[in-house]
């Protein structure tokens, strides 16, 4: 097989177009092209009236290496035509079955059902390995309508909400599959292909930027909880981890103690916790376990009719379906020496109550799989830095956070709404009374106020600078009806828990820190790739292998 890339078309192409471009690119007869298959389809909208699909495809020709020596030959520096990777998954450990089955054979533990925690537990029982998974939260249906309570009642269960409980945090989210960590053993593809074993759309696995949207992950969580349990693994929910237990002279766990007492033994224990764990990481701290302190940021979530991205982004071509609801990414560097930039863009989604903490307020962006709402939604934030926004100790960064997720709770009127500003009234520094044409979608609702009591002021002086800079990029962005509403301080985790080569915390062997919350993952997707390689580190261990790289 040989994979194309960069094929270009007009939107509007013939079905037939395509097949034409791989022939002509490879100077070859449609007779000479066996079948091929679309492996990424993307656009390019730097022409906004202009707008071009963008395709690789793997394909199959008679005499493949001819082909391929007449094409470099013609074509020596051009990368475009080159042999289709093996991108199978294969795993490590065979005979887990056998090592689960030896005398005194202790169940590997994950600790969280979030996209990291649940890939981690499925690789393990795939091997035969039986792992137990812990999620302090609840299945995902009845979270659900915990959730639903913040959002509609304001009424918050502070061990099953937007954070916690089976699914993650990402199960409300826009379910954003795409990453730009370094993959060369094509782990997000296993990730995506283990989606759509569990019901996710099969476009998915050629989408440029493919998502999922919270229905769907609600029932692809739930499928792939059945095939884990169906090859020996194991879930328990109510299940928060309250303590290590650690061997005393040589810091190996030996297990973890659940908030009710009970004692779950284990020699290797991967921890994917998410973000949001704080508790969890006082534990960890307490216990000893090493921790570093690590940059994330913070700002809030603006929000723009949708029709307003789509003509900005799409020009002419906005409304066409194959291009769907328009995304951005915007950056700029301030004059303050900060960094300001969208994050988590939602087209035609909405702003979500994401708090896990009672007396606060945390907003997200969420969209389903249609992006159908009427506005579209991102978060706008600010870079943050250990050692001079905050103290460098590990869990200053939260010490931070909950103190401007306070100031937002209490600016919102103690209720769970959210404090919210018109942009125009944000940029004159006035508070806004009220609110123009762009209607907020966050719930439980929000209250008319001044952002800057309830956000640091160089963070506010940034974000005065970026919006007026990301309208010359973005026509409309900084339009005076635009909502802005805080505050977004959930963006990463605020501390890295170092490990080693070989997946293990730096001084206590057999813990395993894993995914967003570890610091070592940004999204589902990447969370889902890091437990892989931490569900393989694992197995590697138990069976006497050497690590896997990468």
């Amino acid at each position: 097989m040989l994979r194309l890339t960069e094929l270009r078309l007009p939107l509007d192409h013939a079905p037939q177009a395509l097949e034409q471009a791989i022939c002509a690119r490879l100077a070859i007869s449609p007779a000479e092209l066996e079948h091929f298959s679309v492996f990424r389809r993307g656009h390019d909208a730097r022409r906004r009236n202009a707008i071009c699909l963008v395709y690789a495809v793997d394909c199959a020709v008679k005499d493949e290496a001819a082909v391929l020596a007449r094409y470099r030959g013609e074509h020596p520096r051009d990368s475009h035509v080159q042999p289709t990777p093996d991108m199978r998954w294969t795993p490590p450990v065979t005979n887990g079955a056998a090592l689960a089955a030896r005398p005194g054979y202790r169940r590997p533990v994950v600790v969280g059902a979030g996209p990291c925690g649940f890939m981690a537990a499925l690789i393990l029982a795939r091997m035969g390995l039986r792992p137990i998974l812990l999620e302090r939260g609840k299945i995902v249906r009845e979270r659900t309508v915990d959730t639903f309570a913040l959002w509609r009642r304001s009424v918050l269960s502070p061990e099953s909400n937007v954070q916690f409980g089976e699914g993650g945090a990402g199960t409300f989210s826009d379910g954003k599959l795409y990453s730009q960590v370094r993959d060369p053993r094509f782990l997000g593809r296993k990730v995506l292909e283990e989606f759509v074993k569990a019901g996710a759309p099969e476009d998915i696995l050629y989408l440029a930027h493919p998502h999922i949207g919270t229905f769907r992950l609600v029932s692809m969580v739930e499928h792939i909880r059945h095939e884990i349990e169906q090859a020996g693994g194991e879930y328990r929910f109510g299940a928060r981890v309250d303590d290590l237990v650690l061997d005393p002279v040589t810091r190996r766990m030996q297990g973890v103690r659940l908030a009710g007492g009970d004692v779950v033994e284990a020699d290797h224990v991967i921890l994917a916790v998410g973000h949001s764990a704080r508790d969890t990481f006082a534990m960890l701290h307490a216990q000893g376990v090493e921790m570093q302190a690590k940059p994330f940021s913070m700002g809030v979530r603006i929000e723009h009719p949708q029709s307003v991205i789509d003509l900005a982004q799409f020009g002419a071509c906005a409304g066409n379906s194959l291009l769907g609801a328009a995304e951005y990414r915007l950056v700029h560097h301030a004059a303050n020496g900060r960094g300001v930039y969208s994050f988590c863009m939602c087209p035609g989604g909405t702003v979500v109550a994401a708090t896990s903490e009672e007396g606060r307020v945390v907003t997200n962006g969420m969209s389903q799989y249609s992006r159908a709402e009427r506005n579209a939604n991102s978060g706008i934030v600010v870079e943050l830095r250990p050692g001079e926004d905050y103290p460098a100790d590990p869990l200053a960064g939260i010490a931070f956070q909950r103190h401007w997720e306070r100031q937002a709770f209490v600016a919102g009127g103690g209720d769970y709404r959210a404090p919210a500003q018109r942009v125009g009234d944000f940029l004159a520094g006035r508070a806004s009374v009220s609110l123009g044409a762009v209607v907020p979608s966050y719930k439980p609702g929000v209250t008319p106020t001044d952002l800057a009591t309830c956000l640091p002021d160089f963070v506010v002086e940034a974000l005065r600078e970026a919006l007026p800079r990301f309208d010359r990029k973005l026509k409309g962005y900084a339009m005076e009806d635009a909502v802005m509403t805080g505050v977004e301080t959930r963006t990463s985790s605020p501390l890295r828990i170092p490990r080693g080569a070989d997946g293990q915390s730096l001084n206590t062997p057999g813990l395993y820190p894993a995914g967003e919350g570890a610091g070592y993952a940004g999204g589902i997707l990447s969370a889902g790739m890091d437990g892989i390689r931490m569900a393989e580190a694992v197995a590697c261990d138990m069976a006497g292998l050497p690590q896997l790289p990468g």
